[in-house]
């Protein structure tokens, strides 16, 4: 009962939830802080108007300190149509902290390695394939205390840092992560995301006291970099190196949850692999009923599923 108290979450889930209704529904005739970054989204690096490219360039450079204190990396794998507005994102946001941003190049195939020349954003090319590999390079070449992982194909709000950072610098955490949304589109409303995301974060707001590591996700997650150094990343898995890393740091300190919306990254929709939202929604009852029980236990180690494993790494 102690996370209860240090998270200060409200224990009346009718208000919690009541609170998370009222905002979502006057968001959705609201002009959203992501909008201008999807006007990007989805296009290939010569569709992408020069003097917004030159923008974002401007404004990433200017984000770079000397010392940061934060390293915030980004992951990419054949992103080309998707990093740009990321980076965007990231080039925009209003901390307190001194930073770095770095890339990732995971052995892409299209022009995702243009877009980081094309930026001049300082990146690293990782030739072995799987996400972990991409964490694990990133992390080798950061020079932050505090490191924020990055996915190519999600939008961060402006006070994205700083929120999370009031959660990382407590007392006894060794990792945060946070709730995302999916932008509306022509095949995912912006009400069926609604009470889609709203089942979706019950779920995860529940597990989460018994099995934090299972609510992680690899683009909403930061760390204490000395903490993940003296750990591994995973680089045989396919799926779940962000939980798995997220487990192993629990022995310096627990998982923290930032709950803010105002905060929250909007992603696309490779988690829902495409699906129309009430197939996703099927889908992820069946999985997720499957060991339902687990919710009222916590757990220090996983069996590995075979389709996971990375063989001859």
């Amino acid at each position: 009962m102690d996370s209860w108290k240090e998270e200060k979450i409200d224990l009346r889930f009718g208000r919690l939830f009541e609170n998370m209704y009222l905002r979502s529904r006057k968001d959705l005739y609201m002009v959203k802080w992501y909008d201008k970054y999807l006007s990007i989204y989805g296009k290939s690096l010569d569709e992408i108007p020069n003097d917004v490219l030159e923008t974002i360039k401007n404004q990433l450079a200017t984000k770079q300190s000397k010392e940061p204190l934060v390293s915030v990396v980004v992951i990419a794998y054949n992103e080309e149509k998707r990093l740009a507005a990321c980076l965007w994102s990231l080039s925009e946001f209003q901390t307190k902290y001194p930073i770095e941003i770095l890339g990732v190049n995971n052995n892409s195939k299209d022009k995702t390695e243009e877009v980081y020349q094309c930026l001049d954003l300082p990146y690293y090319n990782e030739l072995k394939q799987s996400p972990g590999y991409a964490r694990k390079c990133g992390l080798e070449h950061a020079r932050g205390k505090y490191h924020f992982c990055i996915d190519a194909d999600t939008l961060y709000p402006v006070r994205y840092i700083d929120q999370m950072m009031t959660k990382l610098l407590k007392p006894n955490v060794s990792c945060v992560s946070a709730f995302w949304s999916f932008y509306p589109d022509v095949n995912h409303s912006a009400s069926g995301l609604f009470f889609f995301e709203l089942i979706r974060d019950m779920f995860l707001f529940i597990q989460h006291f018994k099995r934090p590591e299972l609510c992680v996700r690899g683009m909403v997650f930061a760390f204490n970099a000395d903490y993940a150094r003296m750990v591994s990343i995973r680089t045989d898995i396919r799926r779940g190196e962000d939980g798995s890393l997220a487990l192993s740091l629990k022995k310096y300190g627990r998982i923290a949850f930032l709950f803010n919306r105002d905060s929250r990254p909007v992603t696309g929709y490779g988690t829902l692999n495409e699906n129309s939202l009430w197939k996703s929604f099927v889908h992820h009852v069946i999985i997720q009923s499957k060991g339902i029980c687990r919710i009222f236990y916590s757990r220090s180690h996983y069996i590995d599923d075979d389709d996971n494993l990375i063989l001859n790494k």
